[in-house]
């Protein structure tokens, strides 16, 4: 499977495809770097809620093949990001039970993409991620989801807070995967309408987070090492949820 991932490079061209509404992934800025142009770019990025990050224009030489890149380079994501309010709401029309899967910042591409093909394989309605501090979603994404991330809508929110507002609004359960319970996963009813939130590889599911979910849960672990891969716990979590609707 061979994807690309289109690049946009130069002020007036980022802020032209921002203002078009393209699939914009991330805005690379170079370090340091001002002017009006710039200040144009950095305002319809904070309007529209773009992720971006400052970067030395080395990184940004490399990403523009050494063209006139003037200090920015944005990546268009191979998909096209859906609304989580407008996705709730056919889901809710479906005469299925909701299943969501929310990502607290799951940074590496090949687990980010393990988990968008399990999901797929699991039936979740849609995936949420964050603005900031998410994987990208980028060609090596697409790739390791084996195709699987242009089958599941895919959400971006500005904060993992904003899409819990939105779910449990909705009726719609949170239960977080955490180490910081007794409860077993097992024990947890995912028959309800549910949405599962998994943590990032280093810290795990953010404290402010976790004061938010109506439920925590936990795998049994019998050997001596204390977690699971993030990818592979979720597939536990999904084929439970799978496992109880059957």
């Amino acid at each position: 499977m061979e994807i690309k991932t289109s690049k946009i490079f130069g002020l007036r061209a980022v802020i032209e495809a921002i203002n078009s509404e393209s699939s914009i992934d991330k805005v690379f800025i170079q370090k340091g770097i001002s002017g009006h142009l710039m200040n144009e770019l950095m305002t319809q990025i904070k309007t529209n809620k773009v992720a971006f990050s400052y970067v030395p224009v080395e990184k940004l030489d490399k990403l523009s093949k050494y063209n006139n890149h003037q200090g920015a380079v944005a990546q268009i994501a191979p998909i096209n990001f859906h609304d989580l309010d407008t996705l709730v709401e056919a889901t809710l029309e479906k005469e299925e039970t909701p299943l969501f899967l929310l990502l607290d910042q799951v940074s590496d591409v090949r687990n980010f993409g393990a988990i968008i093909r399990t999901a797929e394989c699991t039936g979740v309605h849609g995936i949420i991620i964050q603005n900031q501090g998410n994987a990208p979603v980028n060609a090596e994404t697409v790739k390791t989801s084996a195709g699987a991330a242009f089958n599941i809508p895919i959400c971006k929110v500005n904060h993992i807070k904003d899409a819990l507002f939105i779910l449990q609004a909705a009726e719609i359960q949170v239960v977080a995967a955490t180490e910081k319970t007794d409860d077993l996963l097992f024990d947890v009813d995912l028959k309800k309408p549910s949405a599962i939130i998994m943590g990032s590889e280093d810290r795990g599911i953010n404290p402010s987070i976790l004061k938010m979910v109506n439920a925590k849960a936990k795998l049994p672990l019998k050997g001596n090492i204390g977690s699971l891969n993030v990818s592979v716990a979720c597939g536990a979590f999904l084929y439970e949820a799978v496992r109880q609707r059957l």
